[in-house]
């Protein structure tokens, strides 16, 4: 069993007729990070919960009957009436997103600490607005020490908003600190740039910032995957092997959920692999990589080709699931 813990909120994606100087219709669309990630690993077939509190306003409801429509487990989902988190979302020409977040006071940053996790649950994954927000992160940080003391893999993706986080400084030691407990790290470049202090210039990343990527590594992550958008995914490993993929060509509508979509396949991948715990992760070699980056590749191709953060159903992908 694999848990997602974080944020569920709803993007306000504005309509692509919208004429010159006009704002256009907003179109609420279900999304967050980690909830993204979750859909994505029930509609691959994976045995996933989802760790989260939700509004019981209208939003809320509708997030939780698409958790359950997509496979997820919901007896870790809190509810709670105060107002769902709001991300109202740009999209540039190419397709890229870029957001503000409507979020004080929002049901999602008052989780309440579950206690242990069941015995079956091997992996929990955790990222995005969800370990920056308050009193929130607090309480994710501490599922994360807590699983990973008890010998479970734990996977981040920073996912940086860097509008949301007041003190960056603070922020980047927080994640140095998580880096013994972590197991796989998933990360766009620009979120590596950030993390290291870089202003986001991506220009010289691929060797300065691998560079950085493998000092985290040497802090203890087995491995950590790069998004870098066009231009593919990057596995780089503590054991110095560096595993490279093209992405999969796709007419892209909107690159909402993409980054999400590659880290619920590659979770769904290890959890298949039988790989979901550190020491399997370490064990993964170059070909093993190549073949979950791959996945991972075919699975987001299918996201950017469609509104909105709408990850695969295994049948997309020609998988049982």
């Amino acid at each position: 069993m694999l848990c997602v813990g974080g944020e569920a909120l709803i993007d306000l994606v504005p309509a692509a007729d919208a004429l010159p100087g006009e704002l256009g219709a907003l179109a609420p669309l279900p999304g967050g990070g980690p909830y993204n990630v979750a859909i994505a690993l029930g509609r691959l077939g994976s045995p996933v919960s989802f760790l989260s509190r939700v509004s019981t306003d209208t939003f809320g409801d509708a997030l939780v009957d698409r958790l359950r429509r997509s496979g997820v487990d919901v007896s870790l989902v809190q509810r709670g009436d105060e107002p769902t988190t709001l991300a109202v979302a740009g999209i540039g020409p190419d397709g890229s997103a870029r957001y503000s977040f409507h979020v004080e006071a929002t049901a999602d940053r008052l989780v309440a600490d579950p206690g242990e996790l069941g015995p079956d649950v091997t992996i929990v994954s955790l990222g995005t607005l969800s370990l920056v927000l308050e009193p929130g992160a607090s309480t994710y940080e501490t599922v994360l020490r807590r699983h990973s003391a008890r010998g479970g893999l734990v996977v981040v993706d920073p996912n940086i908003r860097a509008a949301m986080i007041t003190d960056p400084d603070a922020y980047r030691a927080r994640f140095t600190s998580w880096l013994p407990d972590i197991g796989l790290l998933k990360l766009s470049v620009e979120d590596a740039a950030w993390l290291a202090g870089d202003p986001g210039d991506r220009a010289g990343l691929e060797d300065d910032l691998e560079d950085t990527v493998r000092g985290w590594l040497a802090a203890g992550p087995a491995a950590a995957v790069l998004t870098r958008g066009a231009d593919g995914l990057v596995a780089l490993t503590a054991d110095g092997d560096r595993i490279e993929v093209p992405t999969v060509p796709a007419v892209v509508v909107d690159t909402i959920g993409a980054g999400d979509t590659v880290h619920g396949a590659l979770l769904h991948w290890l959890e298949k692999a039988g790989m979901g715990n550190p020491s399997g992760v370490r064990e993964i070699d170059a070909d093993g990589w190549r073949a979950a980056l791959e996945f991972a590749a075919r699975a987001a191709s299918v996201t950017v080709s469609r509104a909105g953060a709408e990850p695969p159903y295994a049948a997309e992908l020609g998988l049982h699931s």
